[in-house]
């Protein structure tokens, strides 16, 4: 496994921890996650929490000989629905977790919620548990236009959720989206009146894309605004944001201070992190290579091969003409990107791996001219994707 690879990294990049619990009520048509939709109803029965919560504790202690002597600086407990498992039983994962892990001070522990499986002291319970920050799951307060996504709850519910989540937790995020069917400026004005008004600590905003295999790709809805109204929704989203005094640190991220996300930044400034349930995917960095890594993607296949110690379905080394890609997908979504050093020491890669790219992305005014960080200009944040591109060849 520890085999000499083709690179030298210096030192290896801060560890995070995703765990997923696959399960929800509805599955949304523009949902691409790998959720799958629960028998009936509100709660899991309490043996197909208990049989899965044992799968996640044989996954970690199958992966822990990957990560010795490494802490962790975030949790994120991702799904499907992860609200659809009690306080009780989010309880027992973070104490199993705490148990084989050692947790940086103050590690930030995050849980996805959806005001459609909230009820009163719900999300107090959650707190108890040891979550540290929740990321409720809202899209939009319009009941109309939830309907229209496939959400089970309505504004009324959402806002509810929000009020219960701002007294339980010291930071907490709002999920939105925008460029819906049939929305209007005003509309997504609304929204974001409703949603500014909790004065979250942070927002995440996310524009409607129809992905395929999902519903929408079968079927798409009418009457979806264009690219023109969808970058004045955008302009507006960063104005409104901006006045309430959150700043716009990654393309669909808003933060007060102090506020920013630890998990997704770690993501995106390219560190390790270890997935562990159905279908979750795995980046960790040794000394000379990155290992990539997925779990079964079917939860019942999951259980099953994760109690014979076999929870990963396919693992691969990232091949290193692949790597200047691989981290620009994420540096480059930071508005104050990252630094060129921290680029050698991430990929084990020199600066003439990406001499070329970073070349053409000054001429064409997309990357900025400071040798000593990567960072996309204005423009080139506008236009990520092509900047991106230039890193495909590097």
């Amino acid at each position: 496994m520890m085999r000499p690879g083709t690179l030298t990294l210096s030192a290896l990049p801060p560890l995070s921890l995703y765990v997923h619990l696959p399960w929800c009520i509805r599955k949304c048509p523009y949902c691409d996650f790998n959720s799958h939709e629960y028998r009936d109803g509100r709660e899991l029965d309490v043996e197909t929490a208990r049989a899965y919560l044992a799968a996640l504790r044989s996954d970690l202690e199958a992966a822990l000989p990957l990560i010795w002597g490494r802490s962790v600086v975030s949790i994120f407990i991702g799904g499907g629905t992860p609200s659809l498992f009690a306080p009780e039983q989010i309880a027992e994962l973070i104490s199993d977790l705490r148990a084989r892990l050692p947790l940086e001070p103050g590690c930030e522990i995050t849980m996805e919620a959806n005001p459609g499986t909230f009820e009163k002291d719900r999300f107090a319970g959650f707190a108890q548990a040891g979550v540290t920050r929740l990321s409720i799951g809202v899209q939009t307060f319009d009941d109309a236009k939830l309907q229209a996504l496939g959400r089970i709850h309505s504004g009324t519910q959402a806002r509810a959720a929000i009020e219960e989540a701002a007294r339980s937790f010291g930071t907490f995020n709002i999920d939105l989206m925008y460029a819906l069917p049939e929305q209007t400026l005003e509309q997504l004005d609304q929204d974001l009146d409703i949603a500014l008004a909790f004065e979250p600590p942070h927002l995440s905003v996310y524009h409607l894309t129809i992905e395929p295999n999902t519903r929408f790709a079968n079927s798409p809805p009418e009457h979806l605004p264009d690219p023109d109204l969808a970058s004045e929704m955008l302009d507006l989203i960063t104005a409104r944001t901006g006045a309430k005094g959150m700043s716009r640190y990654e393309v669909s991220a808003y933060a007060r201070d102090g506020h920013r996300c630890t998990h997704n930044t770690n993501y995106w400034q390219f560190g390790d992190y270890l997935g562990i349930g159905a279908g979750a995917h795995t980046k960790l960095s040794f000394a000379h290579r990155l290992l990539r890594q997925v779990r079964w993607r079917d939860p019942a296949t999951y259980m099953q091969k994760a109690a014979e110690g076999q929870a990963v379905s396919n693992e691969n080394e990232v091949a290193r003409n692949e790597l200047p890609f691989e981290f620009m997908l994420n540096a480059l979504r930071l508005r104050e990107g990252v630094t060129m050093q921290s680029f050698l020491e991430r990929t084990g890669l020199p600066p003439s791996a990406i001499a070329k790219a970073m070349e053409q992305g000054r001429a064409k005014g997309l990357l900025d001219l400071d040798p000593a960080v990567i960072r996309a200009t204005p423009r080139g944040f506008d236009f990520l994707s092509d900047l991106q591109e230039l890193f495909l060849s590097a």
